[in-house]
């Protein structure tokens, strides 16, 4: 069976068509981790949106990170007007938050509506690459596109260049 056919795949793939996007979910050959998935699509690692999953105090929020950085953890309480300790869930709490597993988690076609926040250096690529519900299948998007989907906040603070 192909992973386009996997119920949380298709779930992502109806939430694009109910947004009137195209359908363009790929399938990869290997799990879509920054690197490989960057080498696999012939992109730079940074046009990859890492999708991570946080709670900031008693909330649960998604952070979409570009591949070439790492998280801001301690800039998420601001970045998303809430208070309390920034912890990062287990996979025991992922797919019951979200409806996918770590290392899959897409941001549209989420079981729950969690605030968003993007990583605003996604802003120089073109396209955009992110998880699809399967670690091998990604769906190319824009930063435009992106903000219209999630209808997440675009922000500086919440990821820097990896060193």
């Amino acid at each position: 069976m192909s992973n386009l056919e996997k119920a949380t795949v298709k779930r992502v793939r109806t939430a694009l068509i109910d947004l009137d996007l195209p359908d363009n979910v790929i399938e990869l050959a290997m799990p879509s981790y920054a690197p490989e998935a960057a080498a696999a699509l012939e992109v730079k690692p940074g046009a990859i949106a890492k999708t991570l999953v946080y709670s900031v105090g008693n909330r649960y929020v998604l952070v979409l990170v570009a591949g070439d950085h790492d998280c801001q953890v301690d800039q998420l309480p601001r970045a998303f007007g809430l208070d309390g300790s920034v912890v990062r869930p287990g996979v025991d709490l992922v797919r019951p938050v979200t409806g996918f597993s770590i290392g899959a988690v897409s941001p549209v076609g989420l079981v729950a509506k969690l605030p968003i926040a993007i990583d605003a250096s996604l802003k120089k690529y073109e396209k955009i690459y992110v998880s699809a519900g399967d670690p091998r299948c990604v769906f190319e998007t824009s930063m435009d596109q992106l903000k219209q989907l999630t209808k997440g906040v675009v922000s500086y603070a919440v990821a820097k260049p990896k060193k």
